[in-house]
């Protein structure tokens, strides 16, 4: 029987968890797989397994996977955001590698090109694990007196911390870079997706002044709602110009069963040399 909510279950006892495909951040355990079930396998047939899905386009050969998982476990269950799963309390290393911690789910925007909102609902706070690479969807919308907590169990820490998640510019404050400085940044992510996005992106690298391009990320998707070629490159070009290193993604409708949104091979291109800082710092001479 599938379930939806792979994140609402016990802490208490092993499970096996099951991914579509490797990512960056698809955890590395003795009971983390991706894919078919291997020749040797752990637990028994009432050990529970969940496969977790990221992308809707996965969902079809998620449910191919979990088939075959079912002929050696009795309970497989199929969710994840690709589910459009609201989140429970996050459990280090369970759907994340090591290192990740979410201390907050939803998000108080409605960006037309992002299904967050839709699927967790509205901003709420989580119990804070520790971790150093940060991946709450709008850490910056949480109150203060969360925002501050989350920063000193990354102190904790004692390591370059990552916001990979992204930093949300709308939110960003002052007070804010008084507690990036009190921490070793990694990477600092921010988003600048339509071009009216750039007039506070610009207000961020102000505030941001002083912290190294190569800390300064920002994801850059391009092709939303019939945005040009020419209008895309120079919105990406501005973001480098302010001090960000671009990260760019051609955008596909977040809820399609597969990649819907047909690109020529100029925008691959443009797509392509704006996710590779090797192909545009060096000419920029940023």
């Amino acid at each position: 029987m599938n379930s939806s909510q792979l994140v609402n279950i016990a802490a208490a006892g092993e499970m096996i968890r099951v991914f579509p495909v490797r990512t960056h951040w698809t955890p590395n355990d003795e009971w983390a797989f991706v894919g078919h079930p291997p020749f040797f396998r752990p637990g028994n047939r009432l050990t529970p397994v969940f496969v977790s899905v990221v992308f809707t386009w996965f969902r079809d050969y998620a449910e191919k996977i979990a088939e075959s998982w079912r002929m050696y476990y009795d309970d497989v269950r199929v969710g994840g955001p690709a589910y459009d799963d609201a989140g429970g309390e996050f459990v280090p290393g369970r759907f994340l590698k090591a290192g990740c911690t979410i201390t907050s789910r939803g998000c108080p925007k409605q960006c037309g090109w992002c299904k967050v909102p839709f699927a967790e609902g509205a901003l709420r706070l989580l119990p804070i694990k520790p971790g150093w690479i940060v991946q709450d969807n709008n850490l910056l919308a949480c109150p203060e007196h969360h925002i501050r907590s989350v920063f000193d169990m990354l102190r904790a820490q004692d390591r370059a911390v990552f916001f990979n998640g992204g930093l949300d510019k709308h939110y960003l404050k002052p007070w804010h870079r008084e507690m990036f400085d009190s921490i070793k940044i990694g990477e600092l992510w921010f988003a600048c997706d339509v071009t009216k996005d750039l007039e506070h992106l610009e207000r961020a690298a102000i505030i941001l002044e002083g912290i190294p391009i190569r800390k300064r990320r920002c994801y850059t998707m391009i092709g939303y709602e019939g945005e040009s070629l020419k209008d895309a490159e120079a919105r990406v070009e501005k973001v480098l110009e302010l001090g960000f290193m671009p990260f760019t993604q051609l955008y596909q409708p977040p809820t399609a069963d597969m990649p819907t949104k047909v690109y020529g091979a100029d925008w691959k291109a443009v797509a392509r040399k704006w996710s590779r800082p090797a192909a545009y710092m060096g000419k920029t001479g940023a």
